[in-house]
């Protein structure tokens, strides 16, 4: 649960005791949700330490931010996020109250977010319901669980405690986080997330519809841009997992094929221009070079220039990623499963 390959406490639960024990288990061998959600923070303290600190005061200045947004639709916050209980990847969890959700949407596209909207049939009871998510992407990202209106007084139970869950609502949130962190200006904190620009908004913004973006099948006949960067980005991290400036240039090594496929390289360098090091850009700028490379049919001015650099055997990696990224039928991950790997990478770089 802790590498979210399972959500539900449940069906972990039960794959768990599937594995280790033989013969049917009673419910009360099994662990309870709350042991196993304290064990999940016993990971995260290992494997995250003091990241995980920082991150929580961000999620919770960042679930303000947008909050306030939202405050027609009386926003509460819930979840991780509320009760302190965050690991890697973990989301934001806001409810909110609107019989529609468009003028929700409306207003997370005035704030320039990107986001995705899912409507989930549960069946509890005998009784089916259909429950409305809006999954935003953002530096930290979101969940948001739609009610109708009529719903905002209502007493929702943790699957966990079997109580009513934590939950915060604007005025609560700012009371919270003035008595949690004291020296913390939360305006201030606030205006320098709204001034901050997020990469990897604009990465997704990039990648996304290169899903378009045919190919020439004699060259890619695994199809379009968009999967096969994908293929290249999972090669790329197979080969140097903690590589964070290479493995985002393997992932955005063919943007430019989305605005200019006459220059795709000229055109990735320029958009992707004060969003990526030096180093990735280079790189970036050199795989169709390194092609001529391995070739043979590049300069000898130019395969000296190459093997100089310091990268020189990277680029020679990343080209053969690049290549070998041309299989029909390849599994490879979403684009915003990649872009959580690269995220959570920064994070442990920055720390």
């Amino acid at each position: 649960m802790y590498d979210r390959v399972e959500t539900e406490y449940f069906t972990a639960k039960q794959k768990a005791a599937k594995r280790l024990c033989r013969g049917s288990v009673k419910p009360s061998d099994l662990p309870s949700n709350a042991e196993i959600r304290d064990q999940i923070q016993v990971f995260a303290r290992l494997h995250e330490g003091d990241t995980r600190t920082a991150n929580l005061q961000k999620m919770r200045v960042h679930a303000l931010r947008v909050m306030r947004q939202l405050c027609r639709y009386r926003p509460r916050l819930i979840g991780s996020v509320m009760t302190g209980h965050v690991r890697k990847g973990s989301d934001i969890d806001l409810h909110l109250f609107s019989d529609h959700v468009e003028p929700i949407t409306n207003i997370l596209e005035e704030m320039g977010l990107q986001f995705d909207v899912e409507r989930k049939q549960v069946e509890k009871h005998g009784e089916a319901r259909v429950f409305t998510h809006v999954h935003v992407y953002d530096s930290f990202n979101f969940e948001l669980t739609i009610y109708p209106e009529d719903k905002a007084h209502y007493v929702f139970k943790s699957s966990i405690t079997g109580k009513a869950i934590e939950r915060a609502s604007i005025a609560e949130l700012e009371q919270f986080l003035h008595a949690e962190y004291p020296d913390l200006d939360v305006d201030e904190a606030i205006a320098e997330q709204e001034e901050a620009v997020d990469p990897h908004q604009m990465f997704r913004l990039l990648l996304l519809p290169l899903e378009q973006v045919k190919q020439n099948p004699k060259y890619h006949p695994e199809g379009d841009v968009l999967y096969h960067s994908l293929q290249v980005f999972e090669l790329a991290r197979d080969a140097q997992p903690y590589d964070e400036e290479f493995l985002l240039a393997a992932l955005l090594h063919d943007v430019g094929k989305g605005i200019d496929p006459f220059d795709h390289v000229g055109a990735a360098l320029q958009v992707l221009d004060g969003l990526i090091t030096p180093r990735t850009a280079w790189l970036i700028e050199h795989h169709m070079l390194a092609l001529e490379y391995k070739a043979g049919t590049l300069g000898h001015r130019q395969r000296l220039k190459l093997e100089e650099s310091d990268d020189f055997d990277d680029l020679m990696l990343l080209r053969d990623c690049d290549t070998q990224g041309r299989v029909s039928g390849a599994i490879v991950g979403t684009v915003d499963e990649a872009l959580a790997y690269l995220k959570e990478l920064e994070r442990q770089n920055n720390s």
